[in-house]
């Protein structure tokens, strides 16, 4: 039998934030380690949706040490104020979850494409702002939610003459994995206590296939949306389980994308396994000029982890 949730080990004494914690993937995740004793930070953007999350939480799990804190990842002024809430706190685990999947052409607060500035410059700047905290605690990990759909969107740096909603979207789940396959170069080259991976969740039902349609506009894409939720999509229970193992599992392995599988053949269901990725996910140089670029424009800078000199070219 493969691994399940009932793996999860006792979590006492453990801190763990969860971006995007108030509802599906991210609700699930923060419920399940709270469960088995971790102390839980749902880092939401909204407070009346993450208040509602929070209590739903202590209802299911009367018992468990969680608490709310507002996280905006499209406003970098928000990512700042949430990580200096950590100044002397202890950090195990960051799961880099929330995220935004094809909605229409807008900005966020610092000017920057809305699914690649949420999705991936909102939390390059997070993980990087709690690094102290995270490096100071044994074992630590960071984990960040990709997609399957990384696939259409195999560039990440040039910008497009006109915007396309599922590669924009493509295109920020591909830097997940550039920016995870970078991260823990750099870990492994300083010989850091850290453990950096990836996960997908692959076709788990949740509001993020109907908000795209729903911002466009397009009541014929939120009726597919549903069709396709209620025939193919696992329940967010099963979705989040690819997360909360290589939030917990101890056999995860640097730079692994896990996600759904079944009897070792990569499917969209089924319990966790290594996910297959595309090859220029890998690839030394890319991430490491997406990571210089994600430097400059959010002002983040990992100090305590430097640059290592790319090992291949794309």
């Amino acid at each position: 039998m493969g691994w399940t949730v009932r793996d999860i080990p006792d979590l006492r004494g453990r801190t763990i934030v969860v971006t995007g914690a108030n509802s599906g993937l991210g609700y699930v995740t923060a419920r399940e380690l709270a469960r088995r004793g971790a102390h839980v930070v749902l880092a939401c953007r909204d407070r009346r949706r993450g208040a509602q999350a929070l209590e739903r939480l202590l209802g299911q799990v009367p018992e468990a040490r969680a608490e709310l804190r507002l996280l905006d990842l499209g406003d970098l002024s928000s990512v700042r104020a949430f990580a200096a809430g950590f100044a002397d706190q202890p950090l195990d685990v960051l799961i880099n979850n929330a995220g935004l999947m094809a909605v229409p052409y807008a900005t966020t607060t610092d000017g920057f494409e809305t699914q690649f500035g949420v999705n991936h410059l909102g939390h390059f700047a997070l993980t990087g702002l709690l690094l102290d905290q995270l490096l100071a605690t044994p074992g630590a990990r960071v984990v960040t939610v990709s997609s399957l759909l990384h696939l259409t969107g195999p560039g990440v740096l040039g910008e497009e003459r006109h915007y396309r909603r599922w590669r924009a979207y493509g295109r920020s789940k591909t830097a997940n994995l550039l920016f995870t396959h970078e991260l823990a170069r750099r870990i492994e080259a300083s010989g850091a206590d850290l453990l950096a991976a990836a996960v997908h969740p692959g076709y788990s039902e949740t509001a993020l296939h109907a908000k795209g349609p729903r911002l466009a506009g397009s009541g014929t894409g939120r009726r597919i949306a549903r069709i396709g939720n209620r025939l193919f999509a696992t329940d967010p229970e099963v979705g989040a389980t690819p997360t909360l193992y290589a939030a917990t599992a101890p056999d995860v392995s640097a730079d692994s994308f896990t996600g759904p599988s079944v009897m070792g053949v990569r499917r969209l269901r089924g319990g966790p396994g290594a996910g297959w990725r595309a090859p220029w996910t890998r690839r030394d140089r890319l991430a490491e000029r997406l990571w210089e670029r994600s430097e400059e424009l959010t002002g983040v800078h990992y100090d305590a982890l430097p640059p290592v000199r790319a090992a291949s070219a794309d």
